[in-house]
């Protein structure tokens, strides 16, 4: 017999609503983030189970696995147990028993598992995590991170009696004291921007809520008629485009005899929650090129690096639609380590996904952004190995205190992202690929990429762990213009700054017409022509054949008494957080 509930009758236990159990959800994840140093268990544990599921119902790849460890077994024997290629190994003293044995199986085990990782049967999400968290749980473990199993700080220990081990205790002192004053990624620096760092002569000419546009001064009595326009990335500053003198990318430009400006953004605070991508696209690029357009009279060439580089070929694709005046598009674009096709995004791709998302919203939903520290750990735990424990074995155990330079520095002024904007960044880009599959909307309308006829100018770098050149190369398959290509040696930072002169900087380059098909990255490599030296001066020849054979005057900087010089205001808001 059914009994029915009289409808003046109160259940004891009414229904949660939605948006209270949503709520409740929200602050438990964001709780867990602090414990879990913001890794979503709900993405890590299922990866786990997938894979050992797959691997317990697969005895061929167990008998597999087992061969590839008896093979890696017998060739680290057969090498004397030394190790071969892992750089943290490279001095001489590791070549010694038994550091060499410790050595030499690190090394074998992290080749272990990059195989053991890419069993069949699972996503390849799954395969790259795994093989991922291996890794960096292996650098835990590194025999470098110790001082009994690392013969270069036992060395130093005992060539200094003891000297090193007592600075390296005091240099732990000073890290931790640092860490309970103040968090991890807070600013303490002696280089100042507008002092030691980003010191190009310029002011700032516009400024809305989210940017100030800067113009450097000229320093060439005529420069090209088609000036240029840089937006950088909003995760950092802008001023790793204008370190010091010797490598700033701004100050060189300049003495080359283009009119530059750069966009500076606002560092936003939990009042900017709401801010969106589309705010950024607009108020940061579209604003900033109407300015120089209206200023100069003249068409612009446009370039963004990173995060910067995906807002302005958004900005392109919306101007160059065929509802659009003729004059509205700039006269070419610059993509610098910037992403349009997120679908092998490389490591990074291994820390979003859906669970990890949600628990990067949860947080961000609680504080208004996501913070400067929380994006720095990201960037950390990608390269541990380098930025992590080399940087703590050079300290603590060789006593070594790291002289700071200025991009070191840079990399510590972090920057916050509003809420909103990057929840649409991770879900629209990374999870769902909207730009490169056509479904992504600004202002209303779809944005194309196949509508971007200009010349385009793409450079990608070779260690690039943030937007891997593979990824970046993919610009091909989607802009319709004529596009130079360049890969150049170093990372997604130390790969751009290569100013001229630098030791040791090469790259490859190679055109693709749009009447060409489309090659592959293997296919580029093949026809790709060699240099030694900077692509800055590539890129220079470059914007120089596509501006008019004309020069004008240089121009001036006009002077607004209520706009600051340059490097600005909104660089120097900084938060410890």
């Amino acid at each position: 017999m059914t009994t029915q509930t009289s409808a003046n009758h109160t259940a004891p236990f009414p229904a949660p609503r939605p948006a209270d159990t949503e709520a409740l959800d929200g602050q438990a994840l964001a709780a867990l983030s602090g414990w879990s140093q913001g890794l979503a268990p709900a993405s890590l544990v299922p990866a786990a189970t997938a894979w050992g599921a797959s691997l317990a119902c697969a005895p061929g790849t167990q008998l597999h696995l087992w061969q590839q460890a008896a093979r890696l077994g017998h060739e680290w024997l057969a090498s004397g147990g030394k190790p071969q290629q892992d750089g943290r190994f490279a001095d001489p003293s590791w070549q010694q028993w038994p550091w060499a044995a410790w050595a030499g199986l690190h090394e074998t085990a992290d080749r272990w598992w990059r195989e053991a990782g890419q069993i069949e049967g699972v996503s390849p999400h799954v395969q790259e995590q795994i093989a991922f968290y291996a890794r960096r749980w292996l650098d835990l473990f590194a025999p470098s991170n110790t001082l009994l199993t690392n013969p270069e700080a036992l060395h130093k220990a005992i060539d200094s009696r003891g000297a090193s081990l007592l600075r390296g205790w005091q240099l732990l002192q000073e890290d931790s004291l640092r860490a309970l004053a103040k968090p991890a990624g807070s600013v303490n620096s002696p280089l100042v921007p507008g002092r030691e760092l980003a010191t190009t002569p310029g002011r700032v000419v516009m400024r809305n809520h989210l940017v100030e546009l800067i113009q450097y001064e000229a320093t060439t009595p005529r420069v090209q008629a088609t000036p240029l326009l840089i937006i950088p990335s909003c995760i950092m500053k802008y001023y790793v485009l204008d370190l010091s003198q010797h490598n700033s990318l701004a100050r060189w430009l300049v003495g080359q005899g283009h009119t530059v400006y750069i966009v500076s953004w606002r560092n936003p605070d939990k009042s900017d929650a709401e801010i969106g991508f589309d705010d950024y696209v607009r108020q940061g690029v579209l604003d900033s090129l109407a300015w120089v357009q209206r200023a100069c009279g003249q068409p612009v060439h446009l370039a963004g690096y990173c995060l910067g580089g995906t807002f302005a070929a958004v900005a392109t694709a919306h101007l160059c639609r065929p509802d659009q005046p003729a004059d509205a598009a700039p006269a070419s674009l610059t993509l610098l380590a910037a992403e349009t096709d997120f679908s092998e995004p490389g490591e990074m791709g291994v820390l979003i996904d859906e669970a990890q998302v949600r628990m990067i919203e949860a947080v961000m939903k609680r504080q208004g952004f996501l913070s400067g520290r929380q994006m720095a750990n990201s960037f950390q735990f990608l390269h541990a190995a380098d930025l992590v424990w080399a940087r703590r074995t050079q300290r603590w155990l060789m006593g070594e205190d790291l002289a700071e330079n200025d991009l070191m520095a840079w990399n510590a002024d972090t920057t916050r992202l509003p809420a909103t904007m990057h929840s649409q960044y991770l879900r629209r880009f990374y999870l769902d690929n909207a730009l490169a599959n056509g479904r992504l909307r600004f202002d209303g309308h779809p944005v194309q990429l196949r509508d971007v006829h200009l010349p385009l100018f793409v450079v990608g770098t070779e260690k690039d762990h943030v937007a891997p050149w593979q990824s970046v190369f993919k610009i091909h398959q989607l802009a319709s213009g004529d596009l130079r290509f360049v890969l150049t040696n170093g990372g997604h930072n130390a790969g751009i700054v290569s100013e001229p002169g630098h030791a040791g900087r090469h790259y490859r380059v190679a055109d693709t017409l749009a009447s060409d098909g489309r090659p592959t990255p293997p296919e580029w490599l093949q026809r790709a022509d060699t240099h030694q030296g900077s692509w800055w001066t590539a890129w220079h020849a470059w914007l120089s054949e596509r501006a008019p054979t004309r020069t004008v005057a240089a121009r001036s900087v006009p002077v607004d008494p209520l706009l600051p010089a340059a490097p600005g205001d909104y660089v120097m808001v900084r938060y410890d957080d």
